[in-house]
């Protein structure tokens, strides 16, 4: 069982943990199943030139932890940004509302966007999916339902954990109150199932449910996780699919179901969004003990501080059992937090969580291995080293 193969047995065991989480996340449940298009640049060369597959039918890549992209690689953000660069004006225009207090914190978020992660996973997987086609007017509404999402969960996020800043601004209760940020958020989801709705597709919203689903299960699994989940790696993978990466992985299965694409495509690329997703999470919580206050947008080491316990604390726990009591009682004593950062520090945790992740970041290029060679399939393989060498 797995809470027979979790239990500390030292090197081996956390070995042995990392092949079992990796085994864990390919078992996770998956769900049942406007603007104008832009022309996508592409590429004046031939087929030949984009990256290949193996003879084990896998793209011909291997995905290394800090290591640089091949410079053949396109920049994907730069790929899709035709089609990104109208999304802050559409969504500002479909999230509006006659209560301009509640507009205010809904806007919030979007103010202090970053790079469109969410969005541009899904534009690429459609074009991905279509051989290099650009994304269709559906299938950019998805997008930015997509985002809507995202950020309804952020506004709620910050609420429970009682965060004061994210992207080194103030969150939106503080400035609004939790009332209003909460109700901000539940306006976002209502909105994003209306257009979802109008995109008459019962598969696309069932998918889009399940995320929202997911992402209310993987809060609940954080909060009220009892003292001996808080050890297992198990659940610790599963919370993370269900919080982070279901949200990309049913988004990418939903862009290749609007395309009407072959269904290998769309287990595919909701195998790409689930293994990514994983990897960018792990990586997320390495910066927290990394990462300086100023980078992260959020005070370091504040999964701790929220009694949160991720891989690098867990693997470290195997080598340094008294972690283990610190973990059950969400490191509420006084010098818990910076006991358990030294002693993460002095482990092998922080390795064997960039191997993890590493891991699953290689799961998720192997996948785009049914996909025809396109420059939006070479963009996929992009995304993989740069969730592996984020700084914030």
């Amino acid at each position: 069982t797995f809470a027979d193969a979790f239990a500390p047995t030292g090197r081996t065991q956390m070995r042995h943990a990392l092949r079992l989480c990796n085994a864990a996340a390919l078992r996770l449940p998956a769900a049942a199943h406007l603007l104008p298009a832009a022309s996508g640049a592409t590429r004046s060369h031939s087929a030949a030139a984009y990256v290949q597959n193996n003879d084990r039918n896998f793209p011909d890549i291997t995905v290394e932890f800090r290591a640089a992209a091949p410079g053949s690689l396109p920049d994907p953000f730069a790929l899709v940004q035709p089609q990104l660069r109208p999304l802050d004006s559409s969504i500002r225009e479909l999230v509006g509302t006659d209560h301009p207090v509640l507009a205010a914190a809904a806007h919030h978020f979007f103010e202090r966007a970053g790079k469109r992660f969410r969005p541009t996973l899904v534009l690429l997987s459609s074009a991905a999916a279509a051989g290099g086609d650009p994304a269709d007017a559906r299938q950019q509404r998805l997008a930015e339902i997509t985002e809507m999402i995202h950020a309804a969960s952020l506004l709620h996020d910050d609420v429970i954990d009682v965060a004061d800043t994210r992207r080194g601004a103030k969150t939106a209760h503080r400035i609004y109150g939790n009332k209003v940020a909460v109700l901000a958020g539940d306006f976002l989801l209502a909105r994003a199932s209306l257009l979802l709705a109008r995109l008459k597709d019962v598969q696309v919203v069932e998918l889009l449910a399940t995320v929202i689903e997911e992402m209310v299960q993987g809060e609940m699994m954080q909060v009220r996780a009892l003292p001996q989940q808080l050890l297992e790696f198990e659940h610790y993978v599963d919370k993370t699919y269900r919080k982070t990466a279901a949200l990309m992985s049913l988004s990418c299965e939903a862009a290749v179901l609007l395309g009407g694409k072959p269904p290998d495509h769309a287990e595919a690329l909701r195998a790409y969004g689930r293994h990514l997703g994983i990897a960018y999470q792990v990586v997320d919580d390495m910066l927290d003990f990394t990462g300086s206050a100023e980078s992260l947008g959020k005070p370091a080491l504040s999964d701790m501080q929220q009694g949160l316990a991720t891989a690098p604390t867990l693997f470290a726990a195997d080598q340094f059992p008294q972690i283990r009591e610190m973990i059950t009682r969400r490191f509420a004593e006084e010098g818990d937090v910076a006991t358990v950062s030294e002693l993460v520090a002095q482990s092998d945790g922080m390795r064997l969580s960039a191997e993890l992740a590493t891991s699953h970041a290689q799961k998720a290029a192997d996948a785009l291995g049914v996909l025809p060679p396109s420059e939006a399939r070479d963009a996929l393989l992009h995304l993989c080293f740069m969730v592996l060498n984020r700084s914030a």
